[in-house]
């Protein structure tokens, strides 16, 4: 990945994503010899590659692979190479959506690993390989033997529903979209070294730092319907920005409903999006204003039901118009420095696992989540965490047709922008994504391209104003993140009984002068659990919550996603990039966060939330797959939230 060339670099950084893929969802232990060998037998060959760095959480290092028994000249597999041929490898029925059957209390390895012993779910080997006879020995060969599972297991509700398996449209779609996902990071690549200065507004410099984005997803700089003009306009790490494209609602097909105050004062949607709009805005008496993305525009306008009502008058296309706004690292939300709001749009590209429509359910859930903080919750959480809270989602407005039932993709979510420019705050994805800096060399004249993250810098910095060793300065950073961030959303589990699906893109940190952890925030109307086993207790908070939010998940659900977001996606991540990016050695990190859980559930200020007690009892954890949700065409946004991805068992980095 140190190479000058950017597409040498998006390639070796996208192969490396597919290979850790495979590796945690097919659960292949660590290599005795430094060479990671995956069997391919689907196509009678093996892929193998050098490991670097081998990471107990996950974020392993490696060196391009090659086909076994080739010729030692050859060119190493490229991404989409090593896409089709893992492709070819996962048969249909693989991986089980939802929370998971049953986990024996040892971790298994190889195919009981991943799909759980056969006993807890019996026939899902043949689903997954097919019948014994057809293809034997397929799940050793691919996942290696599978060993009886030992030690007791729990009792459970039954075995979670199979997922179908990947249609060979789903294979190709993977193809194609990691080939462009590797386009696109190359073309990043080399804006960053053209243009390495950040500009002024440290929260949007943090939102365009994820240049190579999620490093457990296949494809995650795909974004399939954009050309490469609109790449430019609209992606955050090419510092794009545009103008809104507006257009006027008439009342009778206006939705709308806003918590928003200003001085104690109720403050309507329509309000609001006339103010953000500006000077000269064309807006007809009595219509309401409504920004969209451009992209969003143009697509919605092709759409029957849509054309109908412009057609009627009863929208009217406005144009561009405004100050341009700047793609934040969802790229469908927007930002403009000094603003009071963000703007959450809705856009049709399918970005990682999703096409990115606001619901109309996830609308009313930003409002009422801000009207529950409001009604007392707020004042009780900020008491035990005065530097943590979330990104409020008080206002929303949208289309509903003549009939009454909501137009898809017209729609906007008015967030809170409590950031000044000068705030250094970043979400943990960006902190810790690496990036590329041009370095001079001992050559005269000469520089390399080194890639380093903004946490590495804050690290090394520290340890450079304190004299003391970057593990060291690591760990102690370590822990303050714990208590400034992850506290504060177990108290919010424990008291209130809401989980938040906090990866590391949602998680907003704080830091202070000198960069350490200061506070945090959460962001996301869609990623809210109540628990089932607490509507009481929400109700008598908020009378009627969740009636028109669909936002109470049963305890079973809301355990396996909260400790998949929290632990895994964010916690595990972090100790992921001090270990791989050789700041701290990930074995202290997990010794510190075990006593920290230790600390949440039996200590002074112990707190009822069960994730302490699960991270630290059980010896397999249930893990969102990305590459087989990806193969299986999922949309995360899509269907019941139990079965919007698929997730397999990985074992627990705390017992390893």
């Amino acid at each position: 990945m140190e190479h000058p060339d950017p597409h040498t670099a998006a390639q070796a950084a996208a192969v490396e994503n597919l290979l850790r893929c495979w590796v945690r969802e097919a659960r292949l232990p660590a290599p005795s010899d430094g060479t990671l060998r995956i069997p391919l037998p689907a196509s009678g060959t093996a892929l193998i590659a050098p490991v670097h760095y081998w990471s107990p959480t996950g974020w392993h290092r490696f060196g391009l692979p090659h086909l076994a028994d080739t010729p030692e000249q050859s060119p190493p597999a490229d991404a989409v190479t090593v896409a089709a041929l893992l492709a070819r490898e996962t048969p249909e029925g693989v991986g089980t959506a939802g929370p998971r059957a049953a986990d024996a209390t040892r971790a298994p390895s190889g195919a009981s690993a991943v799909f759980g012993p056969a006993s807890a779910t019996p026939g899902l080997a043949s689903a997954v390989f097919g019948p014994a006879s057809a293809t034997p020995g397929l799940g050793s060969a691919v996942l290696g033997p599978a060993p009886a599972p030992t030690g007791p297991v729990p009792d459970t509700p039954g075995p979670a529903p199979e997922t179908p398996g990947p249609a060979s449209a789903d294979r190709t779609d993977l193809v194609a979209r990691v080939a462009e996902s590797v386009h696109r990071t190359a073309l990043f690549i080399s804006d960053r070294q053209d243009r390495p200065a950040d500009g002024p507004d440290l929260f949007l410099s943090a939102e365009q730092a994820l240049v190579l984005g999620h490093p457990l997803h296949p494809a995650p700089k795909s974004r399939e319907g954009l050309s490469d003009s609109e790449v430019r306009l609209y992606s955050p790490e090419l510092r794009g920005s545009f103008p809104l494209h507006w257009i006027a609602v008439a009342p009778s097909l206006l939705a709308t409903d806003s918590a928003w105050t200003e001085r104690g004062r109720p403050v309507a949607a329509p309000q609001l999006t006339a103010r953000l709009a500006g000077p000269g805005l064309s807006l007809p008496d009595t219509y309401a204003a409504l920004p969209l993305h451009p992209w969003q525009l143009r697509e919605v306008r092709n759409r029957p039901d849509v054309a109908a009502l412009f057609d009627a008058g009863l929208l009217r296309d406005l144009g561009p118009h405004g100050a341009p706004w700047h793609p934040t690292s969802s790229v469908r939300t927007v930002h403009r420095s000094g603003a009071p709001a963000m703007l959450k749009l809705s856009l049709g590209l399918r970005i990682t696992n999703s096409r990115r429509e606001n619901l109309r359910k996830e609308l009313h859930r930003g409002v009422e989540v801000h009207r529950l903080m409001r009604a007392g919750l707020s004042r009780q959480w900020q008491t035990a965490h005065p530097g943590f809270d979330i990104v409020r989602d008080p206002s929303w407005l949208a289309v509903d047709a003549p009939q009454g039932e909501p137009v898809p993709g017209l729609d906007v979510m008015i967030r809170h922008n409590p950031f000044h420019p000068a705030a250094d705050v970043s979400c943990i994805a960006g902190l810790v994504s690496p990036r590329p800096h041009t370095e001079p060399t001992t050559t005269l004249g000469g520089h390399r391209t080194a890639w380093r993250s903004r946490l590495a810098q804050v690290v090394t910095r520290l340890a450079a104003r304190t004299g003391r060793p970057r593990g060291a300065v690591s760990a102690e950073w370590f822990l303050r993140y714990l208590e400034h961030v992850i506290r504060p959303v177990l108290w919010l589990d424990a008291e209130a009984g809401i989980a938040l699906e906090a990866h590391q893109q949602n998680t907003l940190l704080l830091l202070d002068t000198d960069g350490w952890p200061s506070g945090g925030r959460y962001r996301d109307n869609q990623g809210y659990y109540f628990r089932e086993s607490r509507r009481g207790e929400l109700d008598a908070r908020l009378p009627g919550i969740g009636r028109y939010s669909d936002t109470f998940v049963s305890d079973e659900v809301t355990d396996e996603r909260f400790a998949y977001y929290l632990a895994i996606n964010n916690v595990f991540g972090l100790i992921g990039a001090f270990g791989s990016q050789g700041l701290a050695d990930e074995r202290l990190l997990l010794a510190a966060f075990r006593r920290f859980l230790a600390d949440v559930a039996t200590g002074p200020a112990r707190l009822r939330t069960s994730l302490p007690a699960r991270l630290l009892d059980s010896s397999t954890l249930r893990c969102k797959a990305n590459l087989l949700t990806r193969l299986h065409g999922l949309d995360e946004l899509v269907g019941p939230v139990d079965t919007q991805s698929v997730y397999v068992t990985i074992a627990n980095p705390l017992h390893s």
